[in-house]
C-alpha cells in the first residue's frame, strides 16, 4: 500500500538526497549493511555488536564478545554469521541464530580490518598493526593462521629479480593496512603502507602480481557487488576508481595485466581528506565522507563529476555505507556515535488509492453531481453488500509464465534473475530471529563527549548523588556520601540521633522493615507502642 503512494519516478533515482533522521544505541565507530539490506550491524566503542531491523528502526540483537573498540565487521553471504573484529586483538565469528560465538580467533597484535570469504564463512583475512596479514582457517576449532606477504612482487628478467638493494630495504618496511577477497574468493587485494596493491593468490598465500597505485598509505579498499570495480582510497587526499580484470580466467597471465586508475576524484580547492569511501548499490556512484567536514560527496563515474553533497548533522562523519539495493545512506558520527540515514524524498501520491482523485494548484468550486449525495433505504444499501459477497474470488489458480520458444523473452529473464537471487540466498534463505525483549542500551548513558573527539566514561554514582540531593530537597531521606555510594551503618545511627523524632522513627522504622514511614510514629501494635503501654 504504501509504495502505491510514492511516485515511480522517485523510486528510480539513484542516490539519496535529504536527511532522514538517525539511529542510536551506544556510541558507534563501524557499519555494514547486509547482503539482503534488511540488517545494519554496528559497532561500539565499549565493543558490543548492535544490529539494527532496517524496517522498523528498532534494535533487532546485541552481541557482546569483545572488551575494546569495534574495527570491522564483515557479513556471510547468507546473513547467518556476523565477524567483527576489534582492538583488543580478537576477531569473533558470531551465529546469528542464536547469538552464540562459533569461533574466537585471537592475534598477536590489534586489528585493522577483517573480511570474511565471500562462498566460506570459515575463512577469512585479516591486516594487523605492524605486523603481516593473516589468512585464518577456522574449520577446526583451533584456527589455522597463515601468513601473507606484504613486500610487492617485482618484475622478473631473465630469470631474476629485478629488485637493489633499496627496493629490498623498502620492501622490508612495507606494512599492509587492508585486505579484501575478490567475489570469487580466488585472490585477495593488498594495499600496502606505501602505496602497493598485491594481488595474492588463496590457495598458495604467495603474490601474483603488484602495481603501485600512489607513494602514500592505501587507507582502505571496497568492491562492487559484481567484484570487477574497486575503490581506493589513500593518504594522498585522492580516491580512485579502478576496473579489475577477470582474475577466474584460466588463460590470463598475470604477468601482463595492467590495472589501470579509471577516474580520480579530490577536492581541487579545500584540499580535503577522505575519511571513508564505499560505492553506491548499482557501483555508479562513489561516496566519501570528509575529514574534519560534516559533508558526504557523491560522485558519478561514467562522468567523474560531483553530483551530490549531502549536508545533515553539524558533526564530522566517520563509516560511510550503502545500501546493497537501493539509495539509501548511513553514516557513524566521530563525536556523538549516532548513526545518520539518507534517502530519497518520496512524496506521497494519493491519486494511487482514488483514480478519480486529482491534485490542484488552489482552491476550485466544488459542483455537486445531481445523485452524488441522495438518500437510499437501507434495505437497498444491504441488498448492495450482499451482491458484492456472492461474488467468487479465485486466490487458488496460478497462471503460469509465458515465454518464448527460444526462452529469451523478458519473462524468461525474470525468472532467471528470481532463480540466480535464490541461488544467492541459498536454498533455505536465513532469516535472523528478532529478540523482543532486548533491554534499552545503557552505553548511552556510560560515554558521554566532553570536547570534539574526547569521550569519557560517566562517574558510576553520578545517577545515585542526583537522587541522593532530590531526597534532601524533599526532606526526611538518608543522608548519602561523597561518592554516592550508601552511607555505612555508623552514618545511619548518627543520622538517626541527629534527626528529629520523626525522622529517627522513620529511618529505624525502616531499617527494621516494620512499615510504617510517615514521619507520625510506629504503626499500632508495634514494639515501640508495648513498651510506650508498658511504661
Amino acid at each position: 500500500m504504501n509504495l502505491s503512494l510514492v511516485d515511480p519516478f522517485i523510486l528510480a533515482q539513484d542516490y539519496p538526497e535529504v536527511h532522514a533522521g538517525h539511529l542510536r544505541s551506544g556510541h558507534a565507530t563501524c557499519l555494514r549493511f547486509n547482503h539482503r539490506g534488511d540488517f545494519l550491524a554496528s559497532g561500539r566503542v565499549d565493543g558490543t555488536v548492535v544490529i539494527f531491523d532496517i524496517e522498523t528502526n528498532g534494535v533487532a540483537r546485541k552481541l557482546r564478545g569483545h572488551t575494546r573498540q569495534m574495527q570491522s565487521l564483515s557479513w556471510s553471504r547468507d546473513g547467518r554469521y556476523l565477524l567483527s573484529s576489534s582492538q583488543d586483538w580478537k576477531c569473533i565469528l558470531w551465529d546469528l541464530k542464536d547469538g552464540s560465538k562459533l569461533r574466537v580467533v585471537r592475534f598477536e597484535a590489534p586489528v585493522y580490518i577483517a573480511e570474511l570469504h565471500p562462498y566460506d564463512h570459515l575463512l577469512f583475512v585479516a591486516s594487523l598493526f605492524e605486523d603481516q596479514p593473516r589468512l585464518v582457517d577456522m574449520t577446526s576449532p583451533t584456527p589455522v593462521k597463515r601468513i601473507l606477504p606484504s613486500a610487492p612482487k617485482r618484475q622478473r628478467i631473465d630469470g631474476e629479480d629485478k629488485k637493489t638493494d633499496r627496493q629490498a630495504a623498502q620492501d622490508a618496511k612495507q606494512t599492509t593496512c587492508v585486505t579484501v577477497f575478490t567475489a570469487s574468493g580466488d585472490h585477495i587485494l593488498a594495499g600496502t603502507s606505501k602505496g602497493w596493491l598485491n594481488i595474492i593468490e588463496t590457495a598458495t598465500c604467495q603474490a601474483v602480481h603488484s602495481t603501485r597505485l600512489c607513494n602514500g598509505v592505501i587507507i582502505f579498499l571496497r568492491l562492487t557487488q559484481s567484484g570487477r570495480e574497486m575503490v581506493v582510497n589513500s593518504s594522498d587526499r585522492i580516491i580512485r576508481t579502478i576496473h579489475l580484470p577477470d582474475l577466474a580466467r584460466p588463460d590470463l597471465n598475470l604477468d601482463s595485466i595492467n590495472i589501470d586508475v579509471e577516474h580520480k576524484f579530490q577536492d581541487v580547492v579545500n584540499r580535503l581528506s577522505w575519511n571513508h569511501v564505499a560505492f553506491s548499490s548499482n557501483g555508479e556512484y562513489v561516496m566519501a565522507s570528509t575529514y574534519k567536514n560534516h559533508d558526504i560527496y557523491v560522485w558519478e563515474r561514467s562522468q567523474g563529476s560531483l553530483v551530490k553533497i549531502l549536508e545533515g548533522p553539524k558533526e564530522e562523519l566517520g563509516v560511510v555505507e550503502w545500501h546493497p539495493q537501493r539509495p539509501f545512506v548511513a553514516a557513524c558520527g566521530l563525536e556523538t556515535g549516532k548513526i545518520y540515514l539518507w534517502t530519497v524524498d518520496t512524496p506521497q501520491r494519493w491519486s494511487a488509492l482514488a483514480p478519480d482523485f486529482a491534485e490542484v494548484e488552489e482552491n476550485v468550486e466544488y459542483i455537486e453531481k445531481e445523485d452524488e449525495f441522495d438518500i437510499h433505504p437501507s434495505s437497498v444499501l444491504h441488498q448492495r453488500r450482499l451482491d458484492l459477497e456472492d461474488e467468487d474470488v479465485d486466490v487458488l489458480t496460478m497462471e503460469p509464465i509465458k515465454m518464448d520458444e527460444g526462452g529469451n523473452g523478458d519473462d524468461s529473464q525474470a525468472l532467471n534473475q528470481a532463480r540466480q537471487h535464490r541461488q544467492f540466498r541459498g536454498d533455505s534463505a536465513f532469516r535472523m530471529p528478532v529478540l523482543l525483549d532486548i533491554s534499552d542500551s545503557e552505553s548511552e548513558e556510560e560515554i558521554v563527549a566532553v570536547g570534539p573527539g574526547t569521550m569519557r566514561r560517566k562517574s558510576p554514582g553520578e545517577g545515585r548523588n542526583r537522587l541522593a540531593e532530590r531526597n534532601a530537597d524533599a526532606g526526611g531521606g538518608v543522608p548519602s556520601t561523597d561518592n554516592g555510594s550508601r552511607p555505612t551503618s555508623k552514618a545511619r545511627h548518627t543520622a538517626v540521633r541527629s534527626g528529629t523524632a520523626g525522622a529517627s522513627a522513620n529511618v529505624d522504622h525502616a531499617a527494621l522493615g516494620l512499615g510504617g514511614g510517615t514521619g507520625e510514629g510506629p504503626p499500632p501494635g508495634s514494639t515501640s507502642n508495648k513498651r510506650a503501654r508498658r511504661r
